[in-house]
């Protein structure tokens, strides 16, 4: 399975559902997880992930 935005599991532009569909995880685990992630990593670098995750995913094909 390709890694790919989600259309079904998008909040805002489908990053942390795509995730959780590649890996076979619920959809709010991930963002729970993504957002504590970033939260306690100083915040940029996870912000910073998650636009250019935005540019570099690819869209999924449904």
């Amino acid at each position: 399975m390709r890694l790919t935005k989600s259309k079904k599991n998008s909040m805002m532009f489908g990053i942390c559902g795509g995730i959780a569909e590649w890996i076979g995880w619920d959809p709010t685990v991930v963002r729970i997880a993504y957002v504590c992630a970033t939260i306690f990593s100083a915040a940029f670098p996870g912000i910073l992930m998650y636009i250019l995750l935005i540019f570099i995913m690819p869209d999924a094909e449904e």
